[in-house]
């Protein structure tokens, strides 16, 4: 990544603007985030810091203190950083939920993280917001019909959905992308108007929308759509040819049950 941001991969280029005086240093995080008043899931004001080696874990330290483990030039710290100035919102909603799932587990005297926990963190990690006006495309996606999606209703898709990554650990892969890369999808339906919206204004929609979801939805590991990206139109200049998805290593097929089987007893 050079200074100003420009070796950003397709995917993270709706993070481009926080790159306008080069890659934001530990202060200058800190200076767009009290310029925005971001808090943290308790309220508190937040703030980038570097690893104490503390007793409390990541999600404690910063709903109680608002400090967000941040190590210097890391660059997937530094996605996280981004995250939390484009979507605070839906961030501190996460951190919200992952601080009082934490303490239900303490209550239970139990040392397992549990499902839910477990599932906020692959989408804090690797999570992909397919926002759009089309459900059947959604739902073509849900059913692995790559080359439908992706191939024969191509021009359909770039007009009706936009794709997001929110995830920092896919930003941070997404800068050596290799074969097989894959996020954990959810769908938002959007309206027409929201595709011709300013993409500040449109962010800032669609972080409120997922604030309220990550705050009181239901979730688990599985309940996230596995999405290819380098499927994604425009995540690839090799995408553009339809045998590109014919590569079973990132493209797989649907999974077909046997008999008398379900995904929950596996």
């Amino acid at each position: 990544m050079n200074p100003h941001g420009a070796g950003l991969h397709p995917l993270s280029a709706f993070l481009q603007p926080w790159f306008a005086d080069g890659v934001p240093d530990q202060p200058r995080l800190n200076a767009m985030a009290r310029e925005r008043g971001l808090v943290t899931g308790n309220g508190a004001a937040l703030r980038f810091v570097e690893p104490s080696g503390g007793a409390q874990g990541y999600e404690e330290r910063a709903y109680l203190a608002g400090e967000i483990e941040t190590r210097p030039d890391n660059r997937h710290d530094l996605f996280n950083a981004l995250i939390w100035l484009a979507f605070p919102l839906s961030k501190a909603a996460l951190n919200r939920r992952h601080f009082l799932a934490l303490r239900d587990l303490r209550r239970q005297q139990s040392r397992a993280r549990g499902p839910l926990r477990d599932a906020l963190t692959q989408f804090d990690e690797c999570g992909v917001i397919v926002a759009g006006t089309a459900p059947g495309l959604w739902q073509g996606l849900c059913a692995h019909c790559w080359r439908e999606v992706f191939v024969d209703r191509r021009a359909e898709l770039m007009r009706s959905t936009r794709f997001l990554v929110f995830g920092h650990a896919s930003h941070d892969a997404l800068a050596a992308p290799f074969v097989g890369l894959c996020g954990k999808a959810l769908f938002v339906e959007v309206d027409a108007a929201w595709l011709e919206m300013p993409e500040t204004a449109a962010l800032a929609l669609l972080d409120g929308r997922l604030a309220k979801l990550f705050d009181c939805g239901s979730f688990s590991p599985r309940g996230w759509q596995p999405l290819p990206l380098l499927g994604i139109p425009g995540a690839t200049t090799q995408n553009q040819r339809a045998d590109y998805y014919d590569d079973t290593r990132q493209f797989r097929p649907a999974r077909t049950m046997r008999p008398g089987s379900s995904p929950g007893n596996r």
